[in-house]
């Protein structure tokens, strides 16, 4: 209980909380807060005091340090580099040749052997800064100081205090106030002193209670590397990262819906001599595992959402956080060393207009790549950034590349139209700033300084999915501006086909009503690429380099672990970005050809003239040259549902020939655990085939459902094989043949009442096409992302003229009625006629 009025230098953790942000600056009081609060709940926190705003003000009362500070600090533009340069370092070097005031020295000394008293040893200490408006909602200003590890002894630590202070007019520093309008010298800092966490002998990093590239707020971004967390905090190595699902980590599952090995290059570690610490090589055995153990990534992201449920409940609205945490490599336990307000997305107004960045034009191949951040696209010229005196030559507009970014870059990097480095994670400072300026960038991409070169033309694209590319020269680029708010909803189930987990988040804010088609194709090629079956039998097979290839990828991991793990990983995290909303999951759909390109493949397929027709959906499930790889695929989605918790996955079935394939389905995946009924399980089947249509009333007697595959139907009822150039201009989903059977199934469906969508290409190409299905009273129809929202404003249109429904917004109706949008002549014939025939 604090009660003197008299001058108070510090403060055990203890005696402080979210109340004392003007007295120990937001760092040290959401410290005192998770000591007194949160640790009782099982969050692992350390012991500690900090020094005072108060204390810190006696220092700037010694002297002329004040006049001197306020002098230096006036009246200059903080975006002259050069001048911001010399300024900064008047100001630290006057602070540092002032003594610490006696008092000063006397409690802090105080505060530490009392410090030691408690832990029972005299500990190596972290000392870190904590500005007094660090951490505020408005405010991102976390890492502007200086922090100081494996700090030991009593002198040291006045050192490394004295350097905190001093800390608080680094060049970032000073242009963040200057930009924020905040006067120079109202905001103080604290300092905290804790224990350090032998993180040198294990790992550390960094946790956000949000994805931050697209501001999903339902999971727990978990980044990692070996040695002390500076490294990471700083963007010095790619960690690695772990995405988990928190609606389901709350109900007691295990939903670790994706991960990431990072390089994690080097490390920092304790020093010796002089120095307290250094950097080292991390050897390579180590740099191919993953640095924390699921169960450990499941606790860290356990108690990210008990600080982030507390932290809200004390805000009063949803607040994410942005966590520091350490394993002690001694002990083998876990801390958390910070707990902070994520203060780029969570400060953000949740913006009505969703800009979607699409390349126009065609492009040769990417020079660089590496770790997208955000979702735009950036063109400019080329500056390279080798070292800070080069950056006066970086002007707005330009591209820029260094190995990595410094904070004190930040005047700079806020006006360049794009930034690529050499290394840094998505935690990367260059990473953090560039979501906070809305900057496209690319991190980690190994080698951006060698390829690109001073004034060339380039194009920095993170539109594309996770990985950023680099192209020569201008690209057009388009930006399309979507009002999520002014779409109406429909009572056509308007879904989405997804293929590419990693871009599920971001497209899960698109207005929809779930998944109707998610292709695991796209994850067994881009996430395993081995071949189910080789995984199977490995290491038995004749190929002996192909074994000796997944050797190097499969490293430890037991082989059917390395199929079960990433598939289900890829399709839990389509499944969580729409949860609660169902997302219907079709099963492998390789025609032979495409499986026999998967490493191993060779020796499990057979050469068919046309794979088209030949060994691939239902037929190969039961069939023994591939039941033990459709196992896998089972035990996969088992995981999803059982373990994960994510029962908003239904299963579908492609290419299901006859009635009794269907039922003998049906059975195997019971046989492997996915009941029909358990849990809600529903089991779908494509409706593609002529037989699927013509005995429907059989099918959706065996199966819950029923999606149609417009490709496949319209090849099968035309006798064309799109894969064959020859007759491919003879596709025509419009044809009146086609249009007929699809009209017939939907009628089917109805009277059988069992839902029925479509999941071809056919509604997302044509508008007209999806107007139709309307009309036949069609349950859902799946679209591509990018025409969503335009295919959704035409069947809501339709919808209208139907069933009367309330009149669209005035901005609708102008799009509906776009001449893009108005029926061909020979297209209204054609529906017309399917609809009477």
């Amino acid at each position: 209980m604090r009660t003197s009025t008299q001058l108070t230098c510090t403060l055990n953790f203890a005696e402080i909380g979210l109340k004392d942000i003007s007295l120990v600056g937001g760092k040290n009081a959401s410290l005192g807060e998770l000591f007194n609060s949160l640790r009782p709940e099982g969050v692992g926190v350390l012991d500690g005091f900090a020094t005072t705003a108060d204390a810190y003000r006696s220092l700037l009362a010694q002297g002329e340090l004040e006049y001197e500070l306020r002098s230096l600090l006036s009246d200059f533009d903080y975006e002259d580099v050069e001048e911001l340069g010399r300024r900064g370092h008047a100001a630290r070097v006057a602070v540092l040749d002032m003594p610490l005031p006696k008092e000063l020295r006397t409690a802090i000394m105080t505060a530490y052997e009392k410090l030691c008293d408690r832990l029972g040893r005299e500990p190596e200490l972290a000392v870190r800064s904590s500005a007094t408006a660090e951490d505020l909602p408005e405010a991102s200003f976390a890492g502007a100081a200086e922090t100081f590890l494996n700090v030991r002894g009593r002198e040291p630590l006045l050192r490394a205090v004295h350097q905190c202070f001093a800390s608080l007019f680094t060049d970032r520093a000073i242009s963040y106030r200057a930009r924020l309008g905040y006067d120079q010298l109202k905001v103080a800092i604290s300092v905290g002193v804790q224990p350090m966490v032998r993180s040198d002998k294990a790992s550390s990093g960094v946790i956000f209670t949000l994805d931050t590239e697209s501001g999903f707020r339902d999971v727990v971004l978990i980044n990692s590397a070996y040695g002390l967390g500076e490294y990471v905090v700083q963007g010095v190595v790619t960690p690695d990262e772990w995405l988990v699902f928190k609606p389901t980590l709350k109900t007691g599952h295990r939903p670790i819906i994706g991960r990431r090995l990072g390089t994690k290059e080097v490390r920092l570690v304790y020093g010796d001599g002089s120095r307290t610490t250094r950097s080292e090589v991390t050897p390579l055995a180590e740099r191919t595992k993953f640095s924390l153990s699921d169960d450990e990534v499941i606790k860290l992201a356990r108690w990210a959402c008990v600080i982030e449920d507390y932290y809200s409940k004390e805000a009063g609205h949803p607040q994410p956080m942005d966590i520091e945490w350490a394993k002690d490599g001694v002990t083998g336990e876990l801390f958390v060393v910070q707990a902070r307000p994520e203060t780029v997305h969570s400060a953000k107004a949740r913006e009505l207009v969703a800009e979607i960045y699409h390349l126009d034009s065609k492009h040769g191949p990417p020079l660089v790549t590496g770790q997208a951040v955000g979702e735009k696209i950036g063109v400019g010229r080329v500056r390279n950034v080798r070292e800070t005196a080069q950056l006066q030559k970086v002007e707005a507009g330009d591209v820029l590349v260094a190995r990595l970014t410094d904070p004190d870059w930040e005047p700079v990097m806020r006006r360049v139209a794009a930034i690529v480095t050499d290394q840094g994670g998505r935690t990367a400072h260059a990473a953090i700033v560039s979501r906070e300026f809305g900057i496209p960038c690319i991190v980690g991409s190994g080698n951006a300084t060698e390829i690109l070169h001073d004034g060339d033309e380039a194009t920095v694209a993170c539109s594309e999915g996770p990985e950023g590319h680099v192209y020569a020269g201008r690209i057009a680029f388009d930006v399309e501006k979507v009002a999520a708010a002014e779409v109406p909803r429909t009572r056509t189930q308007i879904m989405l086909t997804i293929g590419d987990p990693s871009r599920a988040l971001q497209m899960s804010f698109i207005p929809n009503d779930g998944v109707g088609l998610a292709r695991t194709e796209f994850i067994v090629t881009n996430h395993i690429g081995i071949h189910p079956m080789a995984l199977a039998r490995y290491p038995n097979l004749k190929d002996d380099k192909a074994v000796k290839e997944m050797a190097s990828r499969i490293g430890d991991e037991e082989p059917r672990e390395f199929f079960v793990r990433r598939f289900s990983e890829g399709v839990a995290h389509i499944a969580a970005a729409f949860y609660p909303k169902p997302v219907i999951v079709r099963t492998s759909d390789f025609k032979s050809n495409e499986y026999a390109r998967l490493l191993g493949g060779v020796e499990f397929e057979p050469k068919e003239e046309n794979p088209m027709l030949g060994f691939r959906g239902a037929s190969r499930y039961y069939d023994s040259r591939y039941a033990d790889g459709f196992a896998l695929e089972c035990a996969a989605l088992l995981r999803v549902r059982k373990e994960m918790g994510l029962t908003n996955v239904k299963i579908m079935i492609p290419f299901c020939r006859t009635i009794a394939e269907a039922k003998r389905v049906i059975a195997c995946l019971a046989d492997h655990g996915l009941k029909q009924g358990d849990d809600g399980l529903e089991i779908y089947a494509m409706c593609e085939l002529p037989a699927n249509v013509v005995r429907a009333d059989e099918f959706l007697k065996v199966f819950d459902g029923y999606s149609i595959g417009s490709n496949d139907l319209t090849q099968l009822i035309l006798g064309i094989d799109r894969d064959s150039g020859t007759v491919s201009h003879l596709f025509d989903e419009n044809d009146r043949a086609v249009l007929s059977l699809i009209a017939d199934v939907i009628d089917k469906a109805r009277r059988a009442k069992k839902p029925i969508g479509i999941c071809g290409q056919a509604p997302s190409d044509f508008p007209e096409f999806a107007r139709w299905l309307v009309q036949q009273g069609i349950t859902s129809i799946s679209l591509n992302p990018d025409v969503a929202i335009k295919t959704k404003l035409v069947i809501a249109a339709e919808e209208n003229l139907q069933y009367g429904v309330q009149p669209l917004k005035s901005d609708v109706k102008k799009l509906t009625t776009d001449e893009s949008l108005a029926p061909q002549q020979s297209g209204a014939n054609q529906y017309a006629t399917a609809q009477t025939g």
